[in-house]
């Protein structure tokens, strides 16, 4: 009995064909397997065993099937191991972070880099035939460009002025992603520029590389110092320079003619807005007549008033007559052009002189037809104009309408007349 059991351990060394060879395959992890020997011995490891390697999905074996060699080795390697798929590829701008790297059911999910944005699909999974259940995605540049405008730029104007020269500095755009710039436009004057009174709205617009844009609005407000408004003197002009009653504003005044200015002939619009000087005035001229000589007289008009003297031997004189009930109706046309009428009616010494409702001494009468040659026996009239010259002699009346047409082609009238439609005043009748 002994002796058949040595011959058996003897047999098995030197390797048999039904005597277990190599090592039996009798558990597979994650998979399962199936042995035949090949004459159907019992034991499943013996040389020319064939076993069949199933893994469970997601794994795999080198060789579905392995042989049982001569070299006590099986054929080749049959755990079953984790399916791998293929390394991701880095996104441009951005990356990813996986559960378990490149194995079976690793879930992969994608970032980008600040400033970009995914497009594509955001997770990918491995899946069980060694690829990846979705494609790696691109980082856009989606983010637009970001500016900061300047605070509300509030200026006075300056003095004299309707305008306000502001300044700001340039702002910078920010890009998130790349940091590239390929653009700034500003809509709006430019810093440095003068800008009229009121609210300006301006903005600055930045692009990136890849067209998004990012805008930024401010405003420029100028204000400007203002007095109370000035209105012309009754029987008087106003002309201001600059915008009439804004600071460093100047108006001057002038009276009609046989008026008189009082007050400020110049005022002007001051810091604390309120106007220098004082109110300004223009009052009926006070005409005197206890004057000695009538060239003391007619000083009394020079560049204020022209003068037209009527001269008739008599009050009952038919060309006197007409002539003054002519002018009768033209008393506003004689105003609008600053005649004054003077009458001398009569032979010294019972001659009458006067000039409205104020009536001249005898002498004086007298004189004034002296000095301007005027005989005391017929009719005549003289237009002196405002420089003291005798400008017009008429021995016959004339109309209104006529000599109206004569003054108005004296030089110092064109002058009046555009003041005179400035300031609205006209005769309506």
């Amino acid at each position: 009995m002994l002796y058949h059991l040595t011959d058996n351990k003897l047999a098995a060394r030197q390797g048999g064909k039904g005597t277990p060879w190599c090592a039996p395959i009798k558990y597979v992890k994650h998979g399962s397997v199936s042995c035949s020997a090949p004459t159907g011995q019992q034991h499943k490891n013996v040389m020319g065993t064939r076993c069949k390697i199933r893994c469970k999905q997601g794994y795999e074996t080198q060789s579905s099937e392995v042989v049982c060699m001569a070299s006590r080795r099986w054929s080749s390697n049959y755990a079953c191991q984790e399916v791998r798929c293929p390394k991701l590829n880095m996104p441009v701008n951005g990356g990813y972070k996986c559960s378990d790297g490149s194995y079976f059911n690793s879930r992969c999910e994608f970032f980008c880099a600040p400033g970009f944005g995914l497009k594509g699909q955001k997770t990918t999974t491995c899946q069980h035939n060694k690829a990846w259940s979705a494609g790696v995605p691109t980082c856009v540049d989606m983010d637009p460009p970001k500016i900061k405008c300047p605070n509300l730029k509030d200026k006075w104007a300056e003095p004299g002025k309707l305008t306000a020269r502001v300044t700001w500095d340039t702002p910078e755009g920010v890009d998130t992603a790349d940091g590239i710039l390929t653009d700034v436009v500003l809509k709006g004057k430019p810093s440095k520029s003068n800008f009229p009174e009121g609210l300006h709205k301006l903005s600055y617009t930045v692009f990136d590389r890849a067209g998004n844009k990012g805008s930024c609005r401010f405003t420029v407000r100028v204000r400007v110092r203002r007095c109370s408004q000035l209105f012309a003197p009754d029987n008087g002009y106003m002309n201001c320079d600059s915008d009439g009653d804004n600071y460093g504003a100047t108006c001057s005044f002038k009276c009609t003619g046989g008026h008189e200015l009082s007050g400020s002939a110049a005022r002007v619009c001051q810091y604390g807005l309120t106007w220098s000087g004082t109110e300004t005035k223009c009052s009926p001229m006070n005409i005197n007549v206890g004057v000695r000589t009538a060239a003391a007289l007619l000083d009394q008009f020079y560049e204020k008033r022209r003068l037209l003297i009527i001269s008739a031997p008599t009050a009952a004189n038919h060309n006197y007559r007409f002539q003054m009930t002519n002018l009768q109706h033209a008393q506003c046309g004689l105003d609008l052009r600053h005649v004054t009428v003077i009458e001398v009616v009569g032979t010294y010494p019972a001659q009458i002189g006067r000039i409205r409702h104020t009536v001249l001494p005898p002498g004086l009468a007298l004189q004034l037809r002296l000095l301007l040659r005027i005989s005391q026996r017929s009719f005549q009239m003289v237009l002196v104009d405002k420089q003291g010259t005798d400008k017009q002699r008429y021995p016959f009346p004339i109309t209104a309408a006529e000599l109206f047409t004569t003054i108005d082609t004296f030089p110092l009238r064109k002058d009046e007349m555009v003041l005179q439609q400035e300031a609205g005043q006209t005769c309506h009748s």
